[in-house]
Parts: structure tokens; C-alpha cells; sequence
């Protein structure tokens, strides 16, 4: 009996050491929903479904086969929308320029019961660019800086409403950096930590330790400098694993100073694969299972795979999308110009 146990034990043992060091060789690619839309926010649901934001006012659920959309106009404007967030009873939509409007969508049972207003800002600077949430309760959104600092909103009652953060208790901001509307992929959250990446004249990245009540900032070995260049999307595994993606959107092939990781939770970072790998990639994500080390990126010129945190990589597909996210180990959610397609990797 002891020798029979032992023998479970070690097959057991293998067979999940197996499941989480499996790479990828391939992905198949399938679209589940087409439109003249550029679809730059999606939160999946589950395996079969996903909701989606997008410029024209447009937002939905994919569910299957089915789309169930909506356009949201607010007053004369017609809003873009670039950031989307759930919680358990609702999704969050927020838009990018001036005026600035974020809806709650309540939710039952996979269908929209009510809209409403919880945050309308208005200004020549105003633009909006990700939106994350921490638990039910507890939401964050970031856009571009305003008054010296970044703008940065946060909900603590469910999104029900949501306050601006004072300059005064933010890092500073410098002329000429901002953030990108690429992928509601510049903010990550794990537990009580946010990490807020920015572009353009400088790539940094923010971090609050505590939900939003203190900041600090961090250099990074980014390319920056330009207005193009920077960090476009940002991942964590744990408080102190993260990746950063990003480049110059006007040379995508260009491979170097794009990629870096840290294992300080955000205070330095090593460049990745510098000069090998991919080149600019708007969407980056951790492969649930992998115990930190599977990544895929995505962007204008395809999907990349890396089993070993982004030291080596390889190209799964040429077909471009601007965001991803993983429902489980082997299936995630992509969209891109005019489409939502369900990515499953082998």
C-alpha cells in the first residue's frame, strides 16, 4: 500500500509538472465577431464569452455565437471607447477625449440591465487610457497627464462613483510624457499593488503599494525619447514579476530597448531578447499555469510566445491584433481593427 501511494503521488506529481511546463508550437485562430470597429478593450467572460469597448460608441458581449450591442452617445458626442473593466455585477466603459464619460452597466445573468453616468470630466488634456479593478469594490482608471501629473481616478464603493487623485499625493510627469490607448493594458493589479506605465519622452512606471493612497515612480531601460516610443502594455504574475512591452509604433520591426522585465516588484528592470524577439507589441500577458514563465504579445505584426519570461521568443502568427486576454492555460480572447477572434495555443 505505501509503495502504491508513492506511486500516485509521483504520477500526480508528473503529470502537473507536465501541464505547467508546456510550451506553445502553435495557435488557431478564430473569429467571433466582425465589424467596422477598432476594438482596443476586451474582458473575456468565460470560454464563451467576452465584452468589448470600442470607438463609434459601440459596446457588447460576445456571447457564442451571439452579439448583444449597444451604441452609447452622450449629448451630441459620439464617445471611443478604449478601457474596459468587470466586477461580478456590472462592466465598466470609459471613453478617451474630452468629454471623458465612464457608464456602469449593471449585468444579470449575461444580460445588460441598466446604464448609468458615475464619471463625466471635461479639458483640453483630458484623455483616457486603461481601467483595472482589485476586487468588487475597488477600481482604478489612468489617462494622460493634465496638471503635472497623471490623471488617475479611483472607486471604492463599487464603482458607483469615483474621485480624482490630487497632483499633490502623484510623482510628477514630464513634458511630453504620457500614456497609449493601445490595449487597456497600461495598468496591472495584483492584490493591493497597481503599476501605471507611461510613453513618449520618458517610459517609466508607477506603482502604489496600497490601492491608489501612495505613489512612487521607476526608471526603465524603455526606448524613449519620441513621441511614439515608450511602454505600450504592462503585466504582472506576482507583486514582484513583471514585464513590460512596448517600442516605437512608427518603426514596429525595430527590436531593441522594447522588452524588460523586473523581479522587484517595478523598482529596476532588465531589458529582454535585446535585438532578438519581437519588435513593437501593443498587449503583453502572463499564460495562466506557467508559474510565471509562458508570455504572448501581441500586436500590428502578430502574436509572439516566449516559455522562458521573454528570453527567447518565437512568432506563433503574423495575423495582428492590439489585445489579449487569457480565459485559462491554452485559451484567450484577441482583438484588433474590426474583430474579436478566439485564440486557442497548442
Amino acid at each position: 500500500m505505501r509503495i502504491l501511494i508513492i506511486c500516485i503521488a509521483t504520477v500526480l506529481l508528473f503529470s502537473c509538472s507536465s501541464e505547467t511546463d508546456n510550451t506553445f508550437t502553435e495557435v488557431a485562430i478564430s473569429r467571433v465577431f466582425t465589424d467596422s470597429l477598432s476594438i482596443r478593450a476586451i474582458a473575456p467572460l468565460d470560454e464563451n464569452g467576452v465584452w468589448f469597448a470600442a470607438n463609434n460608441g459601440r459596446v457588447g458581449l460576445i456571447d457564442g455565437d451571439t452579439p448583444k450591442l449597444a451604441t452609447i452617445h452622450y449629448e451630441d458626442s459620439i464617445l471611443a471607447f478604449r478601457a474596459i473593466a468587470k466586477t461580478k455585477k456590472a462592466v465598466f466603459v470609459l471613453s478617451i477625449a474630452s468629454p471623458a464619460v465612464l457608464y456602469k452597466i449593471g449585468v444579470e445573468d449575461r444580460v445588460a440591465t441598466k446604464i448609468e453616468e458615475v464619471y463625466v470630466e471635461n479639458g483640453d488634456k483630458v484623455f483616457y487610457d486603461a481601467m483595472a479593478f482589485w476586487n468588487d469594490q475597488e477600481g482604478i482608471a489612468m489617462g494622460d497627464p493634465t496638471n503635472g501629473c497623471l490623471s488617475i481616478i479611483v472607486t471604492r464603493d463599487g464603482g458607483d462613483t469615483w474621485s480624482k487623485i490630487n497632483c499633490e499625493n502623484l510623482p510628477n510627469t514630464d513634458t511630453g510624457e504620457a500614456a497609449f490607448a493601445a490595449s487597456n493594458s497600461n495598468i496591472a493589479v495584483y492584490k493591493d499593488h497597481v503599476w501605471i506605465v507611461s510613453g513618449g519622452k520618458r517610459s517609466r512606471v508607477f506603482h502604489s503599494a496600497d490601492k491608489g493612497e501612495t505613489w512612487e515612480v521607476f526608471e526603465t531601460p524603455i526606448i524613449q525619447g519620441k513621441a511614439m516610443t515608450g511602454i505600450y502594455t504592462v503585466d504582472f504574475y506576482d507583486e514582484n514579476t513583471g514585464v513590460v512591452l512596448g517600442g516605437n509604433w512608427e518603426d514596429q520591426d525595430f527590436n531593441e530597448g522594447n522588452k524588460a522585465i523586473t523581479h522587484d516588484g517595478g523598482k529596476t528592470w532588465k531589458l529582454l531578447s535585446n535585438g532578438s524577439g519581437p519588435g513593437y507589441r501593443s498587449s503583453v500577458s502572463f499564460v495562466p499555469g506557467t508559474k510565471g514563465n509562458g508570455l504572448v504579445a501581441v500586436g500590428s505584426l502578430g502574436i509572439s510566445y516566449s516559455p522562458d519570461q521573454g528570453a527567447s521568443w518565437s512568432e506563433l502568427s503574423s495575423e495582428g491584433f492590439y489585445a489579449i486576454e487569457f480565459v485559462n492555460d491554452t485559451l484567450a480572447f484577441a482583438s484588433g481593427r474590426n474583430k474579436i477572434s478566439k485564440l486557442i495555443f497548442r
